[in-house]
């Protein structure tokens, strides 16, 4: 995964995220974040691949919290 403090929407992105340690997924969803700030500021909306995936986050996170 990378080290980088965002996740642009060219950058790889997990498949499946239910396979990610907590902790991953934590900082995926910080990076993806920091996109969806960076594309708010820069561009006036966000990428749409940018917001697929805070969604996907959203939805792991939210069946881990049920599980």
């Amino acid at each position: 995964m990378s080290e980088k403090l965002h996740l642009t929407p060219e950058d790889d992105f997990p498949e499946d995220l239910s396979v990610l340690p907590d902790q991953q997924l934590q900082v995926l969803d910080s990076q993806v974040q920091r996109q969806l700030d960076y594309e708010y500021v820069a561009d006036g909306e966000p990428n749409p691949e940018t917001e697929f995936r805070h969604e996907d986050l959203d939805e792991e996170f939210e069946a881990r919290d049920n599980r």
